[in-house]
């Protein structure tokens, strides 16, 4: 049977309102009477019912996840890490998926605002009066996307361009095509930026293929205009893209990577699997959620301590098969 809260009071020696500060304001206690509390919880193997502790200090103990969409095989890796995180500290999670629809998005946030302490935003597609509007529901934390003093975890885009197109230039690359995903990811203007100017800086030319569905068919579709424009390399804005690229290209009776270099953007488990295996720029997604954690809680503990805070993890490029060197004409 489980014990108690006036089984540890009488263990340690304190009164029952003494252990329920001594485990939800222990500030509140002095530290050895906080001390022989928690050391009694332990010996007895308390846990203190999580529908309780809210009541006392008005925390639901459960945080939000949006993503746009869990079939995407990037997303599942941020999950983790903020599972991961957020069982440490004893948090539950609450996980929704909007479908890559901004306005399922909107509707999410405001309703799971009521079940939980704050949220995680992963890649939003909200525009960004929303998102200010939305900071007034609840406290927000995004991964994968910057905007405001909203604090966010994101990833190093500029340099991850900067190794590939490096990379690129040294097999002999000189004309590049760039594949984009969504017009509202923010991802996708950011590493745009990022291209173009180590692009320009190594003097290669950038052919920008316009935008397509973040999918594998998003990649098949963007193929045939690639072949067309007579590039040697190309950069998806993901690793799904990058794989429909290639089977695509394989289709045409093109040879990767002696007619077309391909790069893609994540490293999923699946682009080590490809044949040939995807060059790739890692990045630290079970990392990002973690940190998008840890801003969270810190938000939550003192409110104004990580305003404007932004965190960018480093990004890494995988040479793998797919890449070689450019093709003379």
């Amino acid at each position: 049977m489980r014990a108690t809260i006036r089984e540890v009071a009488r263990e340690a020696g304190v009164s029952a309102s003494t252990v329920s500060r001594a485990l939800s304001t222990p500030d509140m206690v002095n530290a050895t009477t906080r001390e022989r509390v928690l050391r009694a919880a332990e010996r007895l193997g308390y846990a203190p019912n999580r529908a309780a502790r809210g009541l006392i200090t008005g925390r639901t103990g459960n945080l939000g996840l949006i993503v746009p969409d869990l079939t995407n095989p990037f997303f599942p890796s941020v999950v983790k890490g903020v599972q991961a995180k957020a069982r440490e500290a004893d948090y539950a999670v609450f996980l929704a998926d909007t479908d890559e629809d901004p306005a399922a998005e909107v509707g999410l946030v405001r309703a799971l605002a009521k079940q939980v302490d704050g949220l995680i935003l992963c890649s939003p597609r909200t525009r960004e009066e929303e998102i200010r509007e939305l900071t007034a529901h609840t406290t927000l934390v995004m991964v994968n996307r910057r905007f405001g003093t909203i604090p966010s975890v994101v990833f190093g885009n500029a340099d991850g361009m900067r190794q590939a197109i490096a990379h690129l230039q040294a097999l002999g690359h000189r004309r590049v095509a760039w594949v984009g995903g969504p017009r509202t990811s923010w991802s996708t203007r950011d590493r745009v930026r990022g291209l173009r100017a180590a692009s320009s800086a190594a003097g290669m030319e950038l052919f920008v293929a316009g935008h397509f569905p973040p999918y594998f068919e998003g990649g098949v579709a963007a193929a045939d205009l690639i072949i067309a424009s007579g590039v040697t390399s190309v950069i998806a804005y993901n690793d799904v893209m990058a794989l429909g690229l290639l089977s695509r290209l394989r289709d045409r009776g093109v040879d990767v990577p002696q007619d077309i270099s391909v790069i893609g953007i994540d490293d999923i488990q699946m682009s080590a699997m490809s044949s040939p295996a995807l060059t790739t720029v890692s990045l630290a997604k079970d990392q990002a959620g973690r940190a998008a954690v840890d801003l969270l809680l810190t938000l939550l503990l003192q409110p104004d301590s990580v305003r404007n805070t932004r965190r960018e993890l480093p990004t890494q490029l995988l040479v793998r098969g797919s890449t070689g060197v450019a093709r003379t004409t």
